[in-house]
């Protein structure tokens, strides 16, 4: 479904993102862990076409992306959902919600409401509030909603657990696992352990701006060990 060949990103004159390369294939979901500022971000965003600045070779079902803009490789099937919560605040739920279903054919938007409001109850409960006045761990759940109702074949889905309640965290693992279920090819960034160990097959390590391992979930039996794991690969 989707590939890396060596790929660069600058921010600047700093190289942040340093010649990685990864697969992802339909209906998995792989992790990019690390400590913050290794580019975890920046290799999202450049998957999406948002920094202007990289280098190397984006295949999205064996086709190369180079060059397309971020509105074209959303309507190829790339969804993202960024580390910000991003949604539209003076719109209602339901509205952020339809934002998301815009793409889709129009007789097929109704079950883009039905899949959210069952991934997420609370968003029902609440579909005509302003989604600027719902709390955070709230936003990211209409966030990550948004995401899915585009039907995207790749969604790229960035710290969706940060600052969350358990409960919270519960809920958004169960919708990515949906979505692989559906075929989606996921790629997260997340620090929790839970999320990851429970819907990602793959985990791979970044420091510095290179992978410097990849792991399956069941080779860790905790975060720490994880943590020590990849951090002791680190290049010096």
């Amino acid at each position: 479904m989707f590939e890396l060949h060596d790929l660069h990103a600058y921010y600047g004159s700093s190289h942040v993102v340093q010649g990685i390369s990864m697969t992802v294939e339909a209906g998995e979901a792989v992790a990019l862990m690390g400590r913050n500022g290794v580019g975890k971000t920046t290799t999202l965003e450049s998957i999406m076409g948002l920094e202007a600045r990289t280098k190397g070779q984006i295949l999205f079902e064996n086709r190369d992306l180079s060059g397309l803009t971020s509105h074209v490789r959303a309507a190829r099937g790339i969804g993202y959902v960024p580390e910000e919560r991003a949604v539209f605040p003076e719109m209602t739920v339901e509205d952020n919600i339809r934002v998301g279903a815009m793409l889709r054919p129009r007789d097929g938007q109704p079950g883009c409401f039905e899949t959210a409001y069952e991934l997420f109850p609370i968003l029902k409960e609440r579909h005509l509030q302003l989604a600027g006045t719902l709390s955070g761990g709230q936003q990211k759940m209409l966030a990550l909603a948004r995401g899915l109702c585009l039907q995207p074949k790749l969604l790229l889905v960035d710290e969706p657990s940060e600052g969350l309640m358990p409960i919270a965290v519960e809920m958004i693992t169960k919708a990515l696992l949906k979505a692989t279920q559906a075929g989606v090819a996921v790629v997260v960034v997340d620090a929790s352990f839970d999320l990851v160990k429970e819907s990602c097959s793959r985990l791979y390590a970044m420091d510095r701006g290179l992978l410097v391992g990849t792991y399956r979930p069941g080779d860790f039996a905790s975060p720490n060990e994880l943590a020590q794991t990849y951090l002791a690969h680190a290049p010096a």
